[in-house]
């Protein structure tokens, strides 16, 4: 891949790579974002489930929220078109908590943190890069690779990412969720989510939503779906199709030579070795 097929669809924020999806205009103007004490906002690094843990929230009976698209993904209209929902919002970013506006943090809004084994991020990052055109095109995985590691990729580092908002996680309006813990207890962390958010479910609620939300079932209704401009939920889409490939947990091991993963280990066992989360993630992963 050329640097300058790289320069044209992508463009620097604050040192961190964005698609031009998200203008440099709407990027300065992000801290005069008009907040709402009830906002809640769902944070992830790219491609660690967002998509997935926005469809369990709108499935909530009763929740009467309204998900919009994600604040940091248009032009400077966003933050006016943001004002025209009248429900409480569920506001989806990529953000990382220093680039986060700083009304959000000083009104504690109620925050929702989504992490995924960084290895399977990494494959799913290097799929979604290929299969879309507003990113730029990546020819092998061996080359992909190397940039995840030095977080030349869109929003920067998967390690800095985490840490900045680990920095965070017992600020009581801070939630961590583990996309590899709700895909093995569903009921568990949708109960931590709807206990957190303030909405009562009894159980077969959650078991409806659980079908609904289900994997196979959200990607054949985004095939149903035509292509909803309304219904984005991550900063990086141009077609839902690209959302849904595997979801499944541990797919890197089909990617990873054994000289990756070893040097991959090596930088997160030095990346994060005060990390709390990452001991965390290990022990589920």
């Amino acid at each position: 891949m050329s640097s300058q097929s790289q320069v044209s669809v992508l463009h620097k924020f604050k040192g961190i790579l964005f698609s031009t999806m998200s203008s440099e205009e709407l990027l300065h103007a992000l801290d005069s974002f008009d907040v709402r004490e009830d906002d809640v906002f769902l944070v992830s690094y790219p491609k660690s489930g967002t998509h997935w843990i926005a469809e369990v929230i709108e499935s909530i009976p009763n929740a009467r929220i309204s998900l919009t698209s994600p604040i940091e993904l248009g032009d400077v209209s966003k933050l006016e078109e943001l004002k025209t929902y009248s429900e409480r919002r569920v506001i989806p970013t990529h953000l990382s908590y220093d680039l986060l506006p700083v009304n959000i943090k000083q009104k504690q809004c109620k925050i929702i943190y989504i992490i995924r084994n960084p290895k399977d991020t990494a494959v799913s990052l290097f799929h979604y890069y290929r299969e879309n055109p507003n990113l730029p095109y990546i020819e092998t995985w061996a080359a992909f690779f190397e940039l995840f590691l030095q977080g030349e990729v869109v929003y920067g580092s998967w390690f800095d990412h985490v840490l900045s908002w680990e920095e965070h996680r017992n600020d009581k309006n801070i939630l961590i969720i583990f996309y590899e813990e709700m895909k093995k207890d569903f009921s568990k962390s949708l109960k931590k989510i709807t206990t957190f958010l303030g909405i009562n479910v009894n159980d077969s609620e959650v078991n409806k939503i659980a079908q609904k939300t289900s994997f196979s079932e959200m990607k054949n209704n985004s095939i149903k779906e035509n292509y909803d401009l309304s219904h984005t939920i991550c900063a990086l889409t141009s077609d839902r199709n690209l959302v849904f490939r595997k979801g499944v947990v541990g797919d890197w091991i089909n990617y990873f030579t054994s000289k990756q993963k070893s040097v991959f280990d090596e930088l997160f066992t030095k990346k994060m070795k005060h990390s709390e989360l990452a001991r965390l993630l290990e022990e589920i992963s």
